[in-house]
């Protein structure tokens, strides 16, 4: 069946986002966070996720606060299968179906350090969050809506990067990279699986993006002179925001974008296909 989709040719995402159910993981920061908001102004209804700790559960209470008819806030752990279970459960009694699935959550090469103080088993938390927690959570979604009468494709959205995702930069850890690239794969397998059937399934791959997680894993160990020089080197001289690729995300979630199934996007600013900007720095 073919959606409806809006009679003139400008693109605007919330006829076919307003009333939609997301599940978003990883929600309270970076690029969940704009995530929620932007599908929130589109008129969807959005269950995300934070960790254990206090702060994560304060600032997810804050933001149900702010929009308590349109929000929920889950507790998720990617390492547990009962917690993914639990999480997405808890999210269906709540909003009785889910339509759009964005796997944000995942750790980078130096926020897995709070899993683990051994360089071994934190390339394994690496691998149990970023590429075994979002294939769980991609086969948890499948199953809970198998039997759920669908009209428009539900969407999957994989978050990855263009370090493993798109490109081999040297020098990137081995773990963040080989969790990544699985995660692209995992997008194009499903895609393959899925093409006969109402689910629509992408990946977006960001590059260096303004997020908590880029600020602990690289700018936080220069000086502010080599930050300047590093953000001066990469595409546009400038970092990508959280907001710029929360747009790309909404409109992956939309009506509009089937025609793209099995995509697995470089939403890096130029820096997949011109990967030496990083790579060669400082060789001139």
């Amino acid at each position: 069946m073919t959606p409806t989709l809006p009679d003139n040719r400008i693109i605007d995402c919330r006829p076919s986002l307003t009333g939609k159910i997301a599940f978003v993981t990883g929600g309270i920061g970076g690029i969940g966070r704009e995530c929620v908001q932007t599908l929130v102004a589109h008129g969807a209804h959005v269950a995300f996720t934070y960790t254990e700790g206090n702060k994560p559960a304060e600032e997810a209470e804050r933001l149900v606060a702010e929009n308590p008819d349109q929000v929920s806030a889950h507790l998720l752990d990617l390492r547990s299968l009962t917690s993914i279970q639990h999480s997405m459960g808890q999210a269906m009694a709540h909003w009785q179906r889910l339509d759009i699935l964005i796997n944000n959550a995942a750790v980078g090469s130096a926020t897995v350090a709070s899993y683990a103080s051994e360089a071994a088993e934190q390339d394994s938390a690496m691998f149990m969050i970023n590429a075994d927690g979002t294939l769980k959570v991609c086969q948890t979604f499948l199953a809970l809506m198998q039997h759920a009468i669908k009209t428009d494709p539900l969407k999957i959205i994989n978050l990855s990067s263009v370090g493993g995702g798109i490109q081999a930069f040297p020098g990137f850890r081995l773990s963040d990279g080989m969790s990544k690239a699985a995660v692209a794969f995992l997008t194009r397998q499903l895609a393959a699986e899925l093409t006969d059937t109402l689910v629509d399934v992408f990946a977006v791959c960001p590059g260096a993006t303004n997020t908590a997680m880029f600020q602990a894993s690289t700018l936080s160990q220069m000086t502010p002179t080599q930050q300047q020089a590093f953000t001066a080197s990469l595409p546009k001289g400038r970092l990508i925001a959280p907001s710029e690729l929360a747009s790309i995300i909404v409109f992956l979630a939309s009506a509009y974008s089937t025609p793209l199934h099995g995509a697995v996007i470089d939403a890096s600013m130029g820096l997949g296909v011109r990967p030496g900007l990083i790579t060669e720095r400082g060789k001139e």
